[in-house]
């Protein structure tokens, strides 16, 4: 079998929509690519919940139903992207950790040490995605396997990448990684 028949060709439109190549999708990530290990990958649920969760990849794919958007990126610094993503609904995840009622805040931490916040409302009113496949394909390692945050409607630097925790919190003033340099926390687009 070749290389070409293992892995499926980069979608290019979806629905008539023209979709960004993922080569044109800028690194922007603070320091550098990051290769997470399935072997010892888990991706933890924390903080106020009653069910703290911490799941495989392969896991976290089996449980859900993906959901297939396509979404535009919009960075501050002046690029854009239209991908489409596909995912899972951040609000089905967190639901099964059952977060306590002064839960309001969602905090990701991400393998390198970044980290930003989304309003709890935001995230399960706007059925926002986690995602792990872009324009088909897996998220590469560049672009954030094993999951991006597919913050619709917000700034670049609200879609965290790398995640490796979901933290539900008190703190609606949370300051990220760009959020504490002066971005703005609520980063949104209109």
């Amino acid at each position: 079998m070749s290389s070409k028949t293992m892995n499926p060709p980069e979608l290019t439109e979806y629905e008539g929509i023209r979709l960004s190549p993922l080569k044109d999708f800028p690194d922007m990530s603070v320091k550098g690519t990051q290769h997470v290990s399935l072997a010892s990958y888990r991706l933890r649920i924390t903080g106020l919940v009653e069910r703290p969760e911490a799941y495989r990849y392969e896991e976290v794919l089996k449980q859900y139903r993906p959901q297939r958007r396509v979404v535009r990126l919009v960075c501050g610094t002046g690029w854009d992207v239209t991908i489409l993503w596909e995912g899972l609904p951040m609000g089905e995840l967190i639901g099964e950790a059952n977060p306590l009622p002064v839960a309001n805040t969602v905090i990701f931490h991400a393998c390198d040490g970044y980290t930003t916040a989304l309003p709890l409302d935001y995230l399960v009113d706007k059925n926002i995605l986690m995602a792990c496949k872009m324009n088909g394909l897996t998220i590469p390692p560049e672009r954030g396997f094993p999951f991006i945050i597919i913050a619709e409607g917000k700034q670049g630097h609200k879609w965290a990448r790398w995640i490796t925790e979901i933290e539900l919190s008190d703190n609606a003033d949370y300051l990220g990684y760009w959020e504490s340099q002066g971005y703005s926390n609520l980063a949104d687009l209109e």
